[in-house]
This record gives C-alpha cells, structure tokens and sequence, in this order.
C-alpha cells in the first residue's frame, strides 16, 4: 500500500507575461491628487481597548509568539487612530516574551508555532511544522514555556495600563464570568491567556477589566469561537454550538456593560464585527475531498479487500425483506460501496455519523435461524463491524487540515491498515454536509443578534461586516490593495492567512484592520487612514533543514 507522501503543493512564486500590440502613447500631464487630512471625526481614539479572542490577540500559525502580537489587528488599529488623533497614542498588550510561543506537548515534545518545512529538503513537499519538531532549524528549533510552566505566567507588562484584553480561545459568555481567570483545574472555563493578564485572576473578569481602563474607543471581536470550535473539531461533539438564546443575553450584557455611563463616563464609541463563514477558510479546503493517490496494483488489492464487504451491501438492497425490515434504502447500501481506481484522485473513506448503523443488519447476517439469516460467519461480522456507517467522500465534505497529517499512514504499523483508505477518516477529521449547514445557520443567527444589539446604540457603535469582507474575498480569489496582492489562502507569497489555516497572517491582519477602519470612517464620519498592506509580512517560503 502506498502511503500519501504529499498533500498539499505549495506556490513559491507567480509570474505574469502579457503580450500586446505596442501603440504609440501621447504625453499627457499626470494628474494630481490632493491628499486628505487624516481625522478622529466623531470619534475619539485618546484611550483605545480591545476586547476579543485570538484574532484580537493577535495569535497566528497555531501560537501566540511575539511577532504576531506585535501585528495583532488592534495594534495595528492603534497606529492608524495615532494618525487620525494627531498624536502618538500609547497601546499596551500583554507581552508574551517568545519567539515561537507554544502550542502543544506531545509525547514530551513542548512545541510551538507553525511553519513550513520540508523535512525531505523539497520545498514543494512543505507541510505547516510546530517549532521544537526533530530536524527543524533555528530559530525553530525551540518552543515557549507551556502553560503550566510558571514562566508562562511571568510577566513584564503593567495589568493596570493594558489596552488588549484578547484571549485566544474563548467564547462569547467567557468575558463575562470570572472562572475565566481561574481556577487552573477543575474548571472547564479556565483560559491561561486571561490568568496571565486577568486584574485578579479568578475574580476579576474580561468586560470588567476593559471597563476599567476606561476606554473612550473600542474593538469587540467576540463570537468567532461559537461556532468555530465546532467546526474545527469535525462538529464531533467535543465543542458544542452555542445556544443563540445565550448567544443574545451574552452579547447584549457585555455591550450593555461597556457602553454603561455609570460605570465608564467616556461615553466610549467602539466598533463590533460581524462572524465571517469559517468553513471557507483555508482549514476546510487544502485538504481535498479526494486526497487519496493510488496505481493500478495497488488499487486492484485494495479493491479485493472490500469486495466481501460490497457484496454484503448489494444483498441487502436486492432483498426487499431486508429492506422492509431494518428501514433501509437500496440507494444508500449502493452509495456506501467502496471502489478505488488507478488516480491520483481518490475519495476518503471516512466516517459518517448522519448514515443508518448497520451494527444490526450485519448481527441479523450472522444469527443462525430461526433468529437470523446466518448467511455469514462471526469471523466476517467482525470484519464488516467497522464499517457499519462509512462511505467514501463527496464535494460536499469538507476535510480537515489536521487530517493532512494522518491521511495514507498506517495504524499499529499494519500495512493494511491505512488511514482514509481501508480505517475510515474519523468524526474529528471531517465536516459532513449536516454539520457545514448547522455552522451556517447558527452564524446567521448571531450575526443578526450582532447587528440587532449594535442598532440599539446606533449612535455609538458602528458594525464592521467581517462576514460580507471576508465572503466577497474568497468569492473573488483574491484583493490587490496598496500595490500588494493577498489570497484566501496559506501558500505563500500572497496567503493572507497564517500556517494554521485558520487566523491571518500579520499581512492578512492588516487587511482586517482595514476593514474595521472603513466601517469606522463611514459611521463616525472620520478619515482614518488605512494601514498599508507592503508593511506587514505575510507566509514565509518554505524552510529546509
């Protein structure tokens, strides 16, 4: 059995050679433009805060590391409001001190952010690699302290005097309950990210923190990780949909407490944003449908294998008893059979939750009579178990980036045993047709409470449609902005997102604040500048060792 050696194809550069017919050019005057004055409008940026999870943060490429909360969205902001402000605004974030940050312990390995790296030396065999990895270089090579490393928690910064409040991973109703901060065990709700900065860690609260400092202006980017964490996790229950019910009382109470004249008399003006469709994220689209690359010999043995399996199927749809029996369809028995071909091209075997289990057909197949059919043996029963709700992958499954890593290798070193060929990609891997449509709905949903809520301040909040940005992105493929292309996807030199798939990359952060800042303009009648693309960094080529 071949195992999958690549699954994604990266671009290291793209040229453009147009041809035309020279024509003779006339000399004109270049026209002038006269540059507007950068201005607050009705807004004032004196004393901006930021309230979010990990886009406000400024985490990318699976980690919180120094350079990505250098060029968080909000610092970004920052430096566009000091020019409309007309005066150098101070904008303090909790300084994580690390080169790679962290992002997981695996067997031992304490590993950070991700990169590209082609551990064979063939760029174009790259795949998004955790620093601290065997065989990847410096500065690469090492990792930041993990959470329950008391380094972690040694700060440099001054709680009282921070302007981001961004805590990657959390929920909408995690700003508003104080076990965010703690305690460390026992508590579902515990986010590191907050007991780090948290004003009394177990006591205090995000919103109360942010209320604190008394803004005069801010960000709210909450509700992303509502639906994202399902999505992520292949809607495999780990990480449920939260309510829209719940979804409102929380945002209502959490705009309600920053805008409260009682206990912030700045009158604050701030900007919420809308949630973007998170299964059109580069996450749910690298990986393809049908991944699988297979020759002729291969697919011929891989074939027999399931020929006993097929052959079960297609005696229970021809067998109206059977059918009548257990409530099945002939037309999903036939779907379910699995077939491979000489192509590069193959569908995964995966999963399917949705299908009817066949655990009980398969248990009738094997009783003797009068009780059963005992057409098969325990021995083959065993064998047809596994896959009593599988089928091979359509377009309209959407699989994960993290599959990418176990797609074509085996299990238990059995070479018959392969991943997304003959062992069915599990839950986690995948997001079913069902699942796609629960995400989209449930976005929907609060994005209209977003909108509801901020109508109610119309006079002070100004809604930013991350949503309609990021979907007329991906629909067009890619944006030409300030001289600089960015693209909808990882592969660099264009990708505006980061090696995780998931959150921008420092260039794709700076396309974020730009759209803040032109819902910004348009309801508070300023004239704050855009950031310009060309000065944030986007994917690095790949690395070799």
């Amino acid at each position: 059995m071949k195992t999958l050696t690549k699954i994604i194809a990266f671009v290291s550069a793209v040229s453009l050679i147009v041809s035309c017919k020279q024509d003779v050019i006339k000399l004109q005057e270049p026209a002038t433009t006269t540059p507007t004055t950068p201005s607050k409008g009705g807004a004032d940026f004196t004393k901006y805060v930021a309230i979010g999870n990990s886009l406000t943060a400024g985490y990318q490429a699976g980690a919180l590391f120094t350079a990505g909360q250098a060029n968080s969205f909000p610092s970004i902001l920052s430096q566009q409001f000091s020019l409309a402000q007309g005066t150098t605004l101070t904008f303090n974030q909790p300084d994580i001190n690390s080169v790679n940050g962290y992002n997981s312990t695996v067997s031992g390995l304490v590993l950070g952010r991700y990169i590209l790296f082609a551990a064979d030396g063939n760029p174009n065999d790259a795949v998004p690699t955790p620093a601290g990895y065997p065989g990847v270089p410096a500065p690469y090579n090492t990792a930041g302290p993990a959470f329950t490393d008391p380094a972690f928690y040694a700060i440099t910064f001054d709680k009282t005097k921070l302007n981001n409040f961004g805590a990657p991973g959390i929920l909408l109703g995690q700003c508003l309950i104080p076990q965010t901060g703690g305690p460390a065990t026992g508590n579902p709700y515990f986010n590191p990210y907050y007991a780090r900065f948290a004003s009394s860690p177990g006591t205090s609260t995000i919103i109360g923190d942010a209320i604190a400092a008394q803004p005069t202006f801010f960000t709210f980017d909450l509700g992303n990780n509502d639906v994202l964490g399902y999505a992520t996790t292949g809607g495999n229950g780990s990480v449920p949909l939260t309510d829209p019910s719940d979804f409102q009382t929380y945002f209502s109470t959490a705009i309600g407490a920053l805008l409260n004249p009682a206990t912030n008399p700045n009158s604050p003006k701030g900007v919420v944003t809308t949630i973007p469709n998170v299964t059109t994220i580069p996450f749910f689209y690298t990986v393809k449908w049908n991944a699988i690359p297979m020759d002729a010999p291969t697919a011929a043995v891989v074939n027999s294998g399931f020929a006993g399996y097929n052959q079960i199927l297609a005696a229970i749809a021809g067998n109206p008893a059977l059918l009548a029996g257990f409530s099945l369809s002939a037309t999903d028995l036939n779907s379910r059979m699995v077939t491979f071909a000489a192509s590069a091209n193959n569908p995964i075997l995966i999963a399917d939750k949705t299908l009817t289990d066949l655990t009980t057909v398969f248990g009738y197949l094997a009783t003797p009579p009068p009780n059963g059919a005992g057409m098969i043996t325990a021995a083959q029963l065993a064998a047809l178990l596994p896959y009593a709700q599988v089928r091979q992958a359509t377009a309209n499954d959407l699989i994960t980036l993290t599959a990418g890593a176990i797609l074509g290798t085996s299990v238990g070193g059995n070479p018959l045993l392969v991943n997304g060929v003959s062992v069915p990609l599990g839950d986690t891997y995948v997001l079913l047709p069902s699942e796609t449509t629960a995400i989209l709905t449930r976005t929907a949903q609060f994005n209209t409470i977003i909108n509801s809520v901020a109508s109610q301040f119309s006079s002070q909040i100004a809604v930013a449609d991350i949503n309609a940005a990021f979907g007329s992105f991906v629909t067009n493929q890619f944006i030409v902005s300030d001289g600089v292309m960015i693209t909808p996807t990882f592969t660099p030199p264009f990708g505006a997102f980061s090696e995780d798939g998931v959150h921008p990359n420092s260039r794709g952060y700076a396309y974020l604040a730009n759209v803040i800042i032109a819902s910004i303009n348009a309801k508070f009648g300023a004239n704050v500048p855009n950031a310009s693309l060309s000065n944030y960094s986007g994917v690095g080529l790949p690395i070799v060792p």
